[in-house]
């Protein structure tokens, strides 16, 4: 797809690629993990490289409402980036979508629910943008239309596991960059780097996807740096 933008999947993981600290949105990495041994002091280093990841950030309602943004009033400042936000539920409420507003430099809030808070904020901020599709959201026509319409040429993506795997299994990742944190979480029910459905025959093995390394990096205390392009 060369009318696509070229998407990145950027991720902190532990070990064993867990996203989450668990199976409940009560727990969640960047609330969690600074406060382990071992483990905060490393922390930072995903963080710096985050900030200097694409302009356009894809992620999803659910993990801003599980990040807290429904329940904050005012950021500490603003940062100019082009936040691209899927939630279908919808899991961000009123007030979340107005943190987000005052928070990024512009907000492009992709959803299929016509009932979405959003649209009550629409005449508010002028950095808001909705996205509507009628049924499910096409991932491929969703991609060429934020090249499109918003000239989006690059995206990191950080969604959870199961949009991560809709991406994966779309054909719709060409990089993986992952910076690894020295814990094991365990859980088979904790989100993962890529979730969604298995596969379960030998006529579905076309569906994973092979990665060619293009830089590993040991960073300080013992975090792990990895890049990868995938072959497609």
């Amino acid at each position: 797809m060369e009318d696509k933008p070229i998407t990145t999947l950027f991720m902190l993981m532990s070990l064993d690629g867990k996203i989450s600290s668990g199976a409940s949105d009560e727990l969640d990495v960047d609330r969690d993990w600074p406060e382990l041994a071992g483990v905060k002091e490393g922390l930072h280093q995903y963080y710096e490289i985050e900030a200097d990841t694409d302009w356009y950030s894809l992620n999803t309602g659910r993990v801003m409402a599980k990040i807290g943004v429904n329940g904050k009033k005012e950021p500490k400042g603003k940062i100019n980036i082009r936040f691209v936000i899927i939630d279908r539920k919808p899991h961000l409420t009123e007030s979340g979508v107005e943190y987000l507003c005052k928070w990024v430099g512009t907000l492009i809030l992709v959803t299929n629910n016509k009932n979405h808070p959003a649209y009550k904020l629409q005449e508010s901020y002028d950095n808001l943008e909705i996205l509507e599709y009628d049924g499910n959201i096409d991932l491929e026509k969703m991609m060429k239309d934020l090249k499109d319409r918003y000239g989006a040429e690059r995206i990191t993506i950080q969604s959870g596991g199961t949009l991560n795997g809709e991406f994966l299994r779309a054909n719709l990742i060409d990089y993986v960059h992952i910076v690894i944190a020295p814990v094991l979480v365990g859980g088979k029910d904790t989100a993962t780097l890529i979730d969604g459905e298995s596969i379960t025959t030998v006529e579905e093995l076309h569906k994973l996807k092979a990665m060619r390394l293009v830089e590993c990096n040991q960073l300080e205390d013992s975090y792990v740096q990895l890049k990868y392009e995938v072959i497609k």
